[in-house]
């Protein structure tokens, strides 16, 4: 047989673990895992010295598309993604004009035709107008499911109250993405964030760990009433993990990046409002809890959350400072670093980059190295040291706040469906596609 493409001479994340061998791809599906050195290809990457993992898979981002100039869009955020290692994105609603509606989710599966680096999904945001209909919006192509706002962040999507929350719960079977803060505690603790003088040091307090605990006992109790799978993002407390520990037959949860990695207050010393995110980045005792969740398995997914806002923007007084940091193109070096010092195993990362979000999502033909998948492939050098530099940052916000941060393991290629989307720091032809799930099929006549 002849395929379209070769990898070769790689380690390879195989689901009998980690195994030195080659894989064929034609039509960009994986057909073929073994000994292929007597194969002919149209293309062959040797990947001898590298490891070959599953296509890594960024379950949160914030694009903001459409936007002005100077903000991210579909093009540079998928760009980053690929120069990052990333195969797939999934971008959130509350963009301008929010994702809550059909026509919506039209628009941007149409302007991401021919612009993204990766395949790509999004998210309908629910919204108090429109609850009858979520059941046939989850349903439509390239819908990556319902999130929910507990707690009110960029943009305007809000389910402030348990009565609507569980009306949007009982309408539709996906599971739903959740931004879990309890808006009420956080409305009357607002004085702190706007008391005289105050800095991004008052985020933390401001929003603070009690306000994402009674968020997610609201959330789970609904959730159970409601029969409904939910996904909680972006934990950032101790606190929450025991109340989601006891519930995972209904709940599965992700963190980031940069609550495994930064912690309060040095990071809001050294940062100030650039560290300013929703929930907030937290003292070290919530960072090691939230490791400790990872080791557990309690931690499923990580996402970046990426939100890309520029740095005039970041620089307004707090609390008038957007929250939100950048973090698709470093989610993968960062994961790979804390692996290297021993907080992860590479199997672990790709459960929570690759497996997890499939698992979760119930996404078809990725997260794993199989034959029949989508040939998508995040190849890395695990040993290789990199400083994290702003030139090599593709997002329109042209910042990072891990710029200067020396790295072990980088992504060198960055395949999806067969083609390069990144090949050695270089960026491919943009032919993402809509990623599709198994809970979106339409019925065969």
């Amino acid at each position: 047989m002849a395929y379209d493409l070769l990898l070769r001479h790689g380690m390879v994340a195989t689901p009998n673990g980690i195994e030195a061998t080659d894989i064929g791809v034609l039509n960009g599906r994986i057909v073929a895992i073994g000994d292929l050195g007597r194969a002919d290809a149209a293309e062959v990457f040797d990947a001898k010295g590298l490891t070959v993992l599953p296509g890594v898979i960024d379950t949160q981002v914030h694009f903001r598309e459409p936007g002005l100039e100077h903000k991210e869009d579909l093009k540079s955020g998928t760009a980053a993604a690929a120069l990052g290692g990333v195969t797939a994105i999934f971008e959130m609603p509350n963009t301008k004009p929010n994702t809550a509606t059909a026509e919506a989710l039209n628009e941007k599966l149409t302007r991401a035709k021919g612009r993204t680096y990766t395949d790509h999904a999004f998210f309908i945001g629910a919204t108090g107008d429109n609850i009858a209909a979520l059941p046939k919006l989850e349903r439509l192509p390239g819908c990556s499911g319902v999130k929910v706002f507990m707690g009110a962040s960029t943009g305007d999507l809000l389910v402030q109250d348990d009565a609507t929350l569980e009306k949007v719960l009982r309408s539709g079977n996906r599971r739903v993405a959740i931004h879990a803060e309890d808006e009420d505690r956080m409305r009357a603790r607002r004085p702190i964030a706007e008391a005289p003088g105050a800095t991004a040091h008052a985020h933390a307090e401001w929003r603070d760990a009690e306000s994402a605990r009674l968020a997610t006992e609201r959330l789970l109790r609904l959730a159970r009433r409601a029969g409904r799978r939910v996904h909680v993002l972006h934990i950032t407390t101790g606190i929450e993990l025991p109340l989601l520990a006891q519930n995972r037959d209904i709940a599965t949860v992700e963190t980031t990046p940069q609550h495994l990695t930064l912690f309060a207050p040095d990071c809001y010393d050294r940062l100030g409002t650039l560290a300013q995110m929703n929930p907030p980045i937290r003292s070290k005792e919530h960072r090691d809890a939230l490791w400790q969740a990872v080791r557990d398995g309690v931690i499923d997914v990580i996402g970046s959350d990426h939100a890309p806002h520029t740095l005039e923007e970041k620089a307004q007084p707090y609390p008038a400072s957007p929250s939100g940091m950048p973090g698709v193109q470093t989610l993968l070096p960062l994961l790979l670093d804390h692996m290297n010092q021993g907080r992860l195993t590479l199997q672990r990362l790709i459960d929570l980059t690759s497996a997890g979000p499939q698992r979760i999502y119930g996404i078809a033909g990725k997260g794993r190295i199989a034959l029949g998948y989508d040939a998508d492939f995040t190849i890395v050098d695990l040993k290789a040291r990199r400083v994290i530099e702003k030139d090599w940052l593709a997002s329109k916000c042209g910042w990072s706040p891990f710029e200067g941060m020396q790295v072990t393991g980088w992504p060198m290629a960055t395949i999806v469906r067969g083609h390069f989307a990144m090949r050695d720091g270089q960026l491919g032809a943009p032919i993402g596609e809509p990623v599709r799930f198994v809970e979106t099929f339409p019925a065969q006549a």
